[in-house]
Order: structure tokens, then C-alpha cells, then sequence
């Protein structure tokens, strides 16, 4: 058995791009910017870096993601990572990893209650489905729920005590 998951949470750098394949399923993909402050052992000065991760969503939700997501939207996104290789345009041949997302959730406080969310229950769950919605333009877009037996997650906490962890 393996295991291939990732989580980030970061904003998107422009807004989503949908298209459709050649056997007419969508795909959205969209740069997801994740900072991190680290602080430098030789000056002690914090230094800020950003890691830039590139998503897909496939399906219905592509289509639900290209419509509710834009640039500057915090996002929380789980999924697998996929390797993907491709011809640049010097003729070499390339590789990229990119994020699969299996749910992804819009963190932004504009979400409205009144337009419902993907994938769940609204209130005491925030987010509480594998996507989550608000008022379209803003931040969200109504929509069907995420599907199958997907069970919600939520995204990590930043009040989390790090002597509670495992590792």
C-alpha cells in the first residue's frame, strides 16, 4: 500500500482556467502561492519564501472551482501529487509536478451562508463538505455536493500545539 497526499493552504495567483478535454471533461487548473516565514540561523532575521504549486480540479467540480475561485482567493487544497511530462517549447522534453485536488475549500470571509456550500452542511462544520461555495464573484458559487462517500475535511487549525503532534 502507498500514499500520496499533500495539503496546502495559500492563494491563487490568477484567476482559474477551465478547458475541456478531447472526450469533453473538464479541467480547471489554477498557481496556488503558499508563504512560509523562516528564520535565517546565521543573520536571526525572518525571511519570507513562496512555493508556488500548480492544481487541477476534474469533473463537475472544475467546472463549479472556474466559476466560485479567483485570484487572491485563500484556499485550502488536499490531494494527490501527479507527475506530468511534457514538451517545452525548445523542444525539450520536461517534467512538472502538480497537485490533483481531491477537495478543496475557499477560506475567504466573504463566503454567504445564503448561497449554500459544495460537498456539506453549513454551520458548526465550516466548510464542512469537500468544497465549499459563497456568493459567486466573490469567493464561492452554489453547487451540487462533491459526490460518492467522500468524507469532509477540514483544513488544519493554526492553533494547533506542536507537542501534540505525532512526529
Amino acid at each position: 500500500m502507498a500514499l500520496c497526499k499533500v495539503m496546502i493552504i495559500g492563494n491563487l495567483g490568477s484567476d482559474p482556467e477551465m478547458r475541456y478535454t478531447p472526450s469533453n471533461r473538464a479541467v480547471t487548473q489554477f498557481n496556488v502561492a503558499v508563504n512560509q516565514s523562516t528564520k535565517n540561523q546565521q543573520t536571526g532575521e525572518w525571511v519570507e519564501e513562496t512555493d508556488w504549486f500548480r492544481v487541477s480540479v476534474w469533473g463537475d467540480r472544475a467546472e463549479r472551482m472556474a466559476e466560485s475561485l479567483r485570484k487572491g482567493n485563500k484556499v485550502f487544497v488536499e490531494g494527490r501529487f501527479k507527475t506530468r511530462e511534457f514538451e517545452g517549447r525548445d523542444g525539450q522534453k520536461r517534467t512538472s509536478l502538480e497537485i490533483t485536488a481531491d477537495s478543496i475549500v475557499n477560506l475567504e470571509k466573504r463566503v454567504r451562508d445564503d448561497e449554500g456550500s459544495f460537498g456539506g452542511p453549513s454551520g458548526g462544520d465550516q466548510g464542512g463538505g469537500s468544497f465549499a461555495g459563497g456568493n459567486r464573484g466573490e469567493g464561492g458559487g452554489a453547487g451540487a455536493p462533491a459526490g460518492g462517500n467522500v468524507r469532509p475535511t477540514r483544513p488544519p487549525s493554526d492553533d494547533t500545539d506542536l507537542d501534540d503532534l505525532p512526529f
